[in-house]
This record gives structure tokens, C-alpha cells and sequence, in this order.
């Protein structure tokens, strides 16, 4: 009898062993099949996101074409255009990555759920295999050795046992791996949901920067009537409010005066700073350059006080280090197309603030904290531009305010970050 209870322990264990693996793999094979249905989807979201991204490929092309020929009302309506549609083909991007996202958190729940109950069916043959083992050695060997009609079937059986801890130890191996993979799936799981959520915020983004393309656009054919003697006089008047609004600006700013202390700065060097954009290209670096000496009507001698980078209409633009919003605003409210338009200003514990300026749409409200790499707003060219860009200011902290300046050109308060003339830091020796 005894000999028979041990050998059924053993074929119970066996039984409860392949139930356990069979309901696992059942259950693999159906979610199996669902998860290389999902696969299929999204690459098929992958190859239409590819050919998206060629598509704005091709229209960034003729937006960097147009930036290199003469300005006329022709070129600046075919711009506007061709923004429009790289902008439409952004959302559709955005769309499709956010199918995609949604896809990839599907799969990666039915590959959880599959691990979970790979788990649990490991955790059922384990408990049972450790139970019969604890039984069985529970018995004295007189027990177990009476039990036996012959040696051979004792030592068959114990030798069945020894097995069965052996398997304990290769079971509890693939449980720790499961449990690793488990973890790793459910922290992709919410990444991707984060992922859908900063993709679902950006898709709105877009739809506000298409819809001021489009004001922009309307606007321009109001103040041209669709005549380019018209767009002539426009960018004339601009140019000359822009002058003498910066040499106003020079002025209040040669009446500031502060003592910098040098040591209270960060030391230069790279990495101080993170780069504003993804991409990077300067068309106009910091001081007298070039073209701020051939254009000293625009900077009246001042050299630039930042550096441009390249940046087509709805770029992301980011914090360049964690810090406080000081100040947010748009100059364009003020005087219409001949200073900073959109601007941010955030102040860092390292002494340094940082200004980002000519934004399409701005992200964050003063007082509040960012993050280094936070989007702060999208790139544009309100302001006074000769097209999209990001301008990004570095000063020294203690010199820098958000004021009013009374514009005798514009007849208005403007209000804009201003700091006296050695408050201002070459952005390339932080970055």
C-alpha cells in the first residue's frame, strides 16, 4: 500500500506538472497568434511613418530653398505654404506614432498576461513538487524501505525524487528569469504610455501651430493685398521700427549697471547648458559677427547678444537646464513683428538665465519649474526674423529682468527681458 500511496505522489505530481505546463502553452498559443497580429499592424504603422517622414523631408527641402532666394511676397506665400503642409504631415506623423503606441501597449500586456500566468503555472508545479518532496522525506527509511516490495523499485523511486529536486532548482531558475522579463515588459509598458500621452499633447500642439500658419497667412495677404510694392513698404516699416526699437533697448541697457562677479559664474566649459534643440545647426553665432557688422542698422554697433540656431516652424524647443519661468511673453502684442515675439525666460540655480525667443507657441507660465529637456514651447518667427529660428540668450542671472521699456516708435510699454551690456554670455561657452 505504502508503495503504492508513493508511486501515486509521484504520478499525482506528474499529472498536476502537465496540467500546469499545458494551460500555459493553450494559453501562449492564443495570445501568441494575437501578439504577431499586432506585430504586423505596427509595422505596417512603421513603414507609413517612413514614408511620412520623407514627405517632410522633402518639404523642409523647399522651406531651406525658399530661405536662400530673394524675400518677396511670391517666396514668403510659397514658404508659408509648403510649412503648411510639412505642419499637416507632423500631425499625420503624430497619429500614426500614436497608433503605433497604442498597438505596442496591447502587445505588451498580452505579453504580460502571458508571463504572468507562465508564473503561475511554474508557481503551481513548483508548490507541488516541494509538497510531495516533504511528504516523502517526512517517512523514516524503515517506512520507506518497508513500503517497497524490492530494492529496485525503492531505489526507482528515488531516484524519480531526486529528479523532481532537480527540476525545483531548474523551475526556480525560469521563475527569477520570467519575473525578470515581467519587469522589464511592464516598465516598457509604461514608457510607451508615457510615450502616447507626450505624442497625444504634441498632436494638439501641431493643430494650434497649423491653425496661426494659417492667421499668418491671412494676415499677410491683409496687410499686402497680394502686391509686392506693398510687401516691399512692409518689410521696409518693419526694419525701421525694429532700429530704433534696438537702439532704445541699447540705450536703457548702457544705463543699467551691475558688478558681475566672475567667480559667482559656473567655469565655462562644455555640458554646463544642454543644446535647446535635437538638432543643431548655428546660422548666427554670439558678438559682432558677420552679418551683425554688415546689418549695423539692425544691432547698432551691439553685436548679437545670442546665438541662432536653425529651427523650422513647430520644432520642440527645451529647457537648457532646470530652472524657474521667470518670465513668459510676445513683444508681437506690443510692436507687431520687430523684436523678440514669443519669448521665455528661465532662471537656473547656477547663476545663469537662459531666453528663448521668436516662438510659434509657448508651453510653460511664469512661476512655474521645468526640468532639463522639458519642452518649453515650439519654434517659429514672430517677432523680427527673416524666417524660422530658434534665438537662444545665455546672462548672468544677478543682471537680467523681466522690465517695461517705454517705445517712442511704437507708442506702447514693451515688455521683454533687458540686463546690462556685461550680463550678457557668449551661449557657446556653456553649451
Amino acid at each position: 500500500m505504502r508503495n503504492y500511496g508513493l508511486k501515486l505522489k509521484i504520478s499525482g505530481l506528474l499529472f498536476v506538472t502537465f496540467c500546469s505546463l499545458f494551460f500555459v502553452f493553450n494559453l501562449s498559443g492564443a495570445h501568441a497568434s494575437r501578439i504577431d497580429k499586432l506585430k504586423s499592424k505596427i509595422n505596417e504603422h512603421n513603414r507609413q511613418i517612413e514614408q511620412i517622414q520623407k514627405e517632410i523631408s522633402e518639404y523642409q527641402k523647399q522651406i531651406d530653398k525658399s530661405m536662400g532666394e530673394a524675400a518677396s511676397l511670391k517666396n514668403k506665400i510659397r514658404r508659408l505654404e509648403y510649412t503648411r503642409k510639412k505642419l499637416n504631415s507632423g500631425i499625420y506623423l503624430t497619429q500614426n506614432q500614436i497608433g503605433a503606441a497604442g498597438l505596442n501597449i496591447e502587445r505588451l500586456s498580452l505579453e504580460i498576461s502571458l508571463k504572468e500566468k507562465e508564473i503561475k503555472g511554474s508557481r503551481i508545479s513548483m508548490a507541488e513538487t516541494i509538497r510531495n518532496i516533504n511528504e516523502t522525506e517526512s517517512q523514516s527509511i524503515i517506512e520507506i524501505t518497508l513500503a517497497h516490495n524490492k530494492f529496485s523499485e525503492f531505489f526507482n523511486d528515488l531516484e524519480r525524487m531526486e529528479s523532481f529536486q532537480k527540476e525545483i532548482s531548474v523551475n526556480l531558475n525560469q521563475l527569477k528569469k520570467l519575473k525578470q522579463i515581467l519587469q522589464k515588459e511592464s516598465d516598457e509598458k509604461k514608457e510607451e504610455k508615457n510615450n502616447l500621452e507626450n505624442l497625444k499633447s504634441r498632436l494638439v500642439d501641431q493643430r494650434i501651430i497649423v491653425d496661426a500658419n494659417k492667421t499668418r497667412k491671412s494676415q499677410l495677404f491683409r496687410e499686402t493685398k497680394n502686391r509686392e510694392k506693398n510687401y516691399r513698404k512692409l518689410l521696409a516699416d518693419r526694419l525701421t521700427k525694429q532700429k530704433a526699437l534696438q537702439k532704445e533697448i541699447n540705450e536703457f541697457e548702457a544705463q543699467l549697471q551691475i558688478e558681475i562677479n566672475p567667480k559667482s559664474l559656473p567655469p565655462a566649459g562644455s555640458g554646463v547648458l544642454k543644446w535647446p534643440l535635437d538638432k543643431i545647426k548655428i546660422t548666427q553665432y554670439f558678438g559682432n559677427t558677420r552679418f551683425a557688422t554688415k546689418n549695423p542698422q539692425i544691432y547698432n554697433g551691439g553685436g548679437h547678444n545670442g546665438v541662432d540656431f536653425r529651427a523650422s516652424m513647430g520644432t520642440p524647443v527645451k529647457s537648457a537646464k532646470e530652472g524657474k519661468i521667470v518670465g513668459v511673453g510676445n513683444t508681437d502684442r506690443a510692436c507687431k513683428g520687430v523684436s523678440y515675439g514669443k519669448w521665455v525666460l528661465i532662471q537656473h540655480s547656477n547663476n545663469l538665465t537662459t531666453l528663448y525667443a521668436h516662438l510659434s507657441l509657448i508651453k510653460v507660465s511664469k512661476g512655474q519649474t521645468v526640468k532639463t529637456g522639458q519642452i518649453i514651447g515650439y519654434s517659429g518667427d514672430t517677432g523680427y526674423t527673416t524666417g524660422p529660428h530658434l534665438h537662444f540668450s545665455v546672462f548672468a542671472s544677478a543682471g537680467v529682468k523681466v522690465r517695461q521699456i517705454r517705445s517712442r516708435v511704437c507708442g506702447t510699454m514693451m515688455t521683454l527681458p533687458a540686463a546690462p551690456h556685461n550680463s550678457y554670455l557668449n551661449p557657446l561657452s556653456y553649451l
